[in-house]
């Protein structure tokens, strides 16, 4: 269900999920927001991911917000792509084994 998904980036430093919500609670029912935040050091990233009750309500916030001013930066608004099923890891084969 990625369609009802946003991924919002360009975020200030300073913006919180709390803030997230309310931006972009005007649209719709906002179930989740969530600044992606450094596991190693606590501090936004930089990007975030709002998810709606519904895809319209996701749409039209879409819409609206893409290149909108949140907190002096300018965001861009764009549907979340699902991460399953491909993962760039590394690849390879040899072990170089002794077998």
């Amino acid at each position: 269900m990625s369609g009802n998904k946003l991924f919002v980036g360009g975020l200030a430093w300073a913006t919180r999920d709390d803030d997230l919500y309310s931006a972009f609670g005007q649209y719709g029912e906002v179930t989740d927001a969530k600044v992606v935040l450094d596991r190693d050091t606590g501090r936004s990233r930089g990007f975030g991911f709002v998810t709606f009750a519904s895809a319209e309500d996701a749409s039209a916030a879409r819409s609206a917000m893409d290149g909108a001013d949140l907190d002096g930066r300018t965001i861009r608004v764009d549907e979340a792509q699902d991460r399953r099923g491909g993962g760039g890891g590394r690849g390879g084969g040899g072990g170089g084994g002794r077998w």
